[in-house]
């Protein structure tokens, strides 16, 4: 269904709408510096003694464009308009190359499922190359579902209208939220369709076809060292560090032994904020894999996410995951330490010794804890936490909201409706005083049991509360800074998927929309913040997805 061949003479640069004057430019500073694939054949391979291979984009037949991030082309420096143009189209299918552009797959390795895979690599995402704004920041733009390149193994290198919708959805409403994660600037449909079986069950079908552009300053894994440490390419290794370090990290200093240690404990801290702000929000990666982690701490690769709706720390939105629940909710933190244990392996030739790089990991669970308490402290309303039994209190509210199914995000967000003034120091608590949380849970029939000691737990946080001095109307204020009103919840995602795929991008965009400002009151939006229903509860992309797209 797709022509897999090369697209000639893509390179129009006289006259097009990116040539304005004040346009950043295009330059890939990664192909410069970094060794290529010596083979220009664009055939699955193992590719070895380079960091990628230059590919070129497969041309589509008929692009068009679903949605685009405002936002993402203003921190690019394009002109307001741009993505109106025909050109932008073509450019964000692949069809079309700009001046500057030098597009190139990259080589990396990963552990998935706790098992070392080998090389992984670039095998569906193309970078074109990177703008320089005008505050002088560094942009990489790359387009996920593009075609084939060295390192698509047995697929096809392209990606469907289901999965692209999802992650340019998941990428801006993260930003939004406050959580490091790549950028989105365009969803564009193929006009191909791709053949997929979406849960691996032998049911294949024919899918629309869709490119997502991604954007950050890097998309550099952990995975791209430990390609390199595993074959013994500690050239290669050194060279991508070095690189890394100069573009990324020049705060760190000149590279080093004593750099790439420091290099790695930034990447250890920045890792511990990213999962704290996961948390915060319910987010489930769904694939912590190592060669889906980013060395910058951003959220990277968006394939089965999700958001709890009812808490529950075991819970993992991957149908591949479903035995194992290696990814679940609860257990992001842990994988993430383990993630950066592999790396820290990796760097281990670099440095050529292993306790400068220990000490190092352990930056990450002191940074982790420590997030977590102020995180949690936040979405209780407090400014910090600072009493020996704020852990307790916290660590209680958990077990209930996972004893019966309690909606997460509701929850936190209606507890700072709850009245807390008027409550005297001796008084117990009455049913009434739960009237704000009701909505929050999926069966607010069976509570008989849950309400006594949630109204307990209620007092003793009323009392905290009351000994930090803080009046209901600050403290709904702080909390509402902090727990979202809105979030993607799958349901909504998959809505918008089945609108989409009959060619009405409306909901996409309105979530789009929705979820630039996740934390305050939207009254026309009202009802995107409601639980999810009972008919998405084991619907196909409602509940549990998988890793086809």
């Amino acid at each position: 269904m797709v022509t897999q061949a090369p697209f000639p003479n893509r390179e129009r640069p006289d006259g097009a709408a990116f040539d304005a004057p004040g346009m950043p430019k295009f330059r890939s500073r990664f192909t410069e510096q970094l060794p290529a694939d010596p083979e220009a054949s664009n055939n699955r391979r193992q590719v070895t003694g380079a960091c990628y291979s230059r590919v070129q984009p497969t041309r589509v037949a008929n692009p068009r464009l679903i949605a685009h991030s405002r936002e993402v082309a203003e921190l690019l420096g394009l002109p307001a308009g741009v993505y109106a143009s025909a050109e932008f189209l073509e450019v964000m299918s692949g069809n079309r190359l700009l001046r500057g552009m030098d597009p190139y797959a990259t080589c990396y390795g990963g552990h998935q499922f706790g098992n070392w895979a080998g090389q992984l690599g670039d095998g569906r995402a193309i970078n074109l190359g990177e703008i320089i704004n005008q505050q002088g920041k560094r942009w990489v733009l790359q387009l996920k579902g593009a075609g084939l390149t060295p390192y698509s193994r047995s697929a096809d290198g392209l990606a469907v209208l289901r999965s692209s919708v999802r992650e340019f959805l998941c990428s801006e409403a993260m930003h939004h939220l406050g959580v490091p994660t790549t950028r989105a600037l365009s969803l564009v449909t193929t006009g191909e369709q791709v053949m997929r079986d979406m849960f691996y069950d032998g049911k294949s079908k024919y899918e629309p076809g869709a490119i997502v552009c991604r954007v950050a300053p890097s998309f550099t894994r952990f995975g791209s060292f430990e390609i390199f440490a595993a074959r013994g390419e500690h050239t290669l290794l050194k060279q991508l560090a070095d690189y890394t370090i100069e573009t990324d990290f020049p705060h760190i200093g000149t590279p080093s032994p004593s750099t790439y240690v420091a290099w790695f404990e930034e990447i250890c801290r920045r890792t511990a904020d990213m999962i704290v702000q996961w948390m915060r929000v319910g987010f489930v990666h769904g694939v912590m894999n190592t060669d889906n982690m980013s060395v910058l701490g951003l959220t990277i690769d968006y394939g089965p996410y999700g958001w709890l709706d009812n808490f529950d720390p075991d819970w993992t939105p991957n149908t591949t995951d479903a035995h194992g629940k290696r990814y679940r909710f609860g257990r992001q933190p842990d994988i993430a330490l383990w993630n950066l244990h592999k790396l820290g392996n990796a760097l281990y030739p670099l440095v050529k010794e292993a306790e400068p790089l220990q000490e190092a990991l352990s930056a990450y669970s002191t940074q982790f804890n420590l997030g977590w308490r102020a995180m949690m402290a936040a979405k209780l309303g407090l400014s910090e936490s600072e009493q020996e039994d704020d852990g307790q209190l916290v660590s209680d509210l958990l077990d209930l909201l996972a004893a019966t199914e309690t909606d997460m995000t509701i929850f936190f967000r209606r507890l700072a409706d709850v009245h807390l003034d008027s409550i005297a120091q001796s008084d117990a608590l009455h049913e009434s005083v739960m009237q704000p949380l009701m909505t929050a849970y999926y069966t607010p029939d069976r509570l008989e049991d849950h309400i006594g000691t949630m109204l307990v737990w209620l007092g003793r946080y009323a009392r905290r509360i009351r000994n930090a001095g803080m009046p209901d109307r600050v403290r709904r204020k702080q909390m509402n800074r902090v727990n979202p009103k809105y979030v993607i919840r799958n349901y909504l995602a998959q809505l918008a998927i089945d609108k989409a795929e009959q060619g009405d991008s409306s909901m996409v965009n309105e979530l789009l929309e929705l979820s630039k400002r996740p934390y305050d009151e939207q009254p026309a939006m009202e009802h995107y913040a409601k639980k999810r229903p009972d008919w998405a509860r084991r619907r196909a992309g409602c509940s549990m997805l998988s890793c086809s797209s």
